[in-house]
């Protein structure tokens, strides 16, 4: 079946999901199991917030308060790895600075009708630490690419919510 995130073929399946992050039951434990990998082995592990911000990005919700800033947040940090090339720890750092000062001050950002080719299935199927990596890497940067028409207002927040405290 479609994910209704993503549009991944995904196991056709009853299940849980996210409680704001629109996924099928399937993609939603596929998504599961990649994070089990990269919880349980080191080797995996460096991949991990490259995984979590494609996810969240390919599968933003609705509008409210909390589905606009993981957003934000999660395309804020794709736009530093791919374009700016931070490396993952300096990334999660200005990461979570962004997160602080931007609270409550990004809008809503609609989806692109396409969140990008690649998907949780694709690093799913990786068959070992490299491919892995490798996948999440491809996988980040396809679904930043899908953001196109938003990138300008990504830079934006980062440039005004990321090097210094917003008093506004």
């Amino acid at each position: 079946m479609e994910c209704i995130g993503c549009g991944a073929d995904v196991p056709d399946e009853d299940g849980p999901v996210h409680r704001y992050l629109v996924a099928s039951p399937g993609c939603w434990r596929l998504y599961g199991e990649v994070l089990v990998r990269e919880y349980t082995d080191a080797q995996y592990y460096s991949a991990h917030c490259l995984s979590v911000d494609a996810y969240a990005v390919q599968h933003p919700g609705t509008e409210s308060p909390q589905t606009i800033q993981s957003e934000a947040v999660h395309l804020a940090r794709l736009c530093l790895l791919i374009e700016r090339g931070l490396a993952i720890e300096a990334a999660n750092a200005a990461m979570a600075r962004f997160a602080k000062n931007s609270k409550g001050k990004a809008h809503w950002l609609v989806p692109p009708s396409h969140k990008g080719a690649i998907t949780v299935v694709d690093i799913w199927n990786a068959v070992d630490a490299p491919a892995h990596r490798d996948a999440a890497w491809t996988w980040a940067t396809c679904a930043w690419q899908a953001w196109g028409e938003h990138h300008d207002q990504v830079r934006a927040w980062l440039d005004r919510y990321l090097w210094r405290e917003d008093k506004a």
